[in-house]
């Protein structure tokens, strides 16, 4: 079996290859709001938001940030929580932290300006070999191959590569691969056309072969295993996990929602709750085993010492269900219907309809919305 593509391409057929891709993707690509600048901010923003992201689902996000944040000055200058607030829904929030972290890196070390060298480049929180090499090819035209899921598996197609792609050993032939079939006179524009073959086309199931631009170099196809590959990896064992969370709502319908956990070093354990809610604002959350109300009200008094707890009525709100990377979580949401919030250090009161206004994870809004259909009205408080 073939170990890489570039072995079954000669000097006029990885011509001819070439020549086809990139006029292909020139006439179909799609449109794309960051395929129209070189601006590297812009492309840096698009590459960090579609790392785990859909197209149209980073579409909105990435004008919304860019209104906001035109430039790494006005990103730089901003509240952490307003970047986390925008990026609110994106998940994966450690992207939009890396993201301010490395923009105060080039205002700080490289006067504002993206830099151009590649050490620097990878230098910067959260910008990978991938995201690098992307960058600096559509923004600068710099002669690096991208390899991400997406070329990954054109490539296994066209060289009938088997096996697990991400074993360290496989990934490193895939990249030495992708950097033979570059066309160094159009890095960037090639780059984006091995990247658009893998996403609308060389798609992970029922590929469409039949109108692939270089469907005559494919080994895989040529073998009939086109559609099995690449082989698929183990998944990891799903782990279950559940969670009580206390949604209080006064008479104005305004709920309490706790402040970003603290960062913590230990390894965090699969219901560990600052991970969870992705370390943003958050209802009070307990990971528990036993009889979740009694759990909820003992967790509850140790973080409210002093708050009257007797009239409390926990009113049960539905189950929400959630997944975080191999998490399946299963969060029961309790209404406590009072007159007057508690006060809790650092805690933020905001209607429950609008909990948005804060930066929150995808977990708290649908407990927010689970809440809210289980009371049309503000709760009423027990007197």
């Amino acid at each position: 079996m073939r170990e890489c593509a570039s072995t079954m391409l000669n000097g006029r057929e990885l011509g001819t290859f070439r020549k086809q891709l990139l006029g292909w993707f020139r006439q179909f690509q799609r449109d794309l709001p960051w395929r129209r600048t070189k601006d590297p901010y812009r492309i840096w923003l698009s590459e960090i938001m579609l790392q785990q992201t859909r197209v149209a689902a980073a579409i909105p996000y990435y004008e919304r940030f860019l209104h906001r944040f035109p430039d790494v000055h006005a990103l730089v200058a901003a509240p952490q929580e307003e970047v986390l607030r925008l990026w609110s829904g994106l998940g994966y929030y450690s992207r939009a932290r890396n993201l301010q972290k490395a923009a105060q890196q080039i205002v700080a070390k490289h006067g504002g300006q993206f830099p151009t060298r590649l050490d620097d480049v990878l230098a910067l929180p959260g910008v990978g070999n991938y995201t690098a090499a992307a960058i600096l090819s559509i923004a600068f035209g710099e002669k690096h191959a991208v390899l991400d899921g997406n070329v990954a598996r054109v490539v296994a197609r066209l060289g009938a590569i088997r096996g697990d792609l991400r074993d360290s050993q496989r990934w490193q032939e895939l990249q030495k691969t992708a950097d033979s079939l570059l066309e160094p006179k159009s890095p960037g524009d090639w780059n984006q056309a091995m990247m658009e073959l893998g996403a609308t086309l060389c798609i992970p199931k029922s590929p469409q072969c039949l109108i692939c631009p270089v469907a005559k170099f494919c080994e895989g196809r040529r073998l009939g295993i086109a559609e099995s590959l690449p082989e698929k990896r183990k998944k990891r064992t799903t782990v279950p996990v559940t969670l009580v969370a206390a949604v209080f709502v006064d008479e104005k319908g305004q709920t309490l929602l706790l402040p970003p956990p603290k960062n913590l070093k230990e390894k965090a354990a699969a219901d560990h709750v600052p991970t969870l809610v992705s370390k943003m604002w958050h209802f009070p959350t307990l990971s528990v085993t036993g009889q979740p109300t009694g759990d909820l009200v003992a967790f509850l008094r140790k973080i409210m010492p002093g708050v009257e707890s007797r009239k409390w009525q926990l009113v049960p709100a539905g189950k929400v269900r959630h997944a975080v990377t191999y998490r399946a979580i299963t969060l029961l949401p309790f209404l406590i219907g009072v007159k007057n919030l508690p006060r809790v250090p650092g805690a933020r009161q905001v209607p429950l309809s609008d909990i948005s206004s804060l930066p929150i994870s995808n977990l708290t809004r649908k407990v927010a919305r689970a809440a809210l259909a289980a009371a049309s009205v503000p709760a009423k408080p027990r007197e």
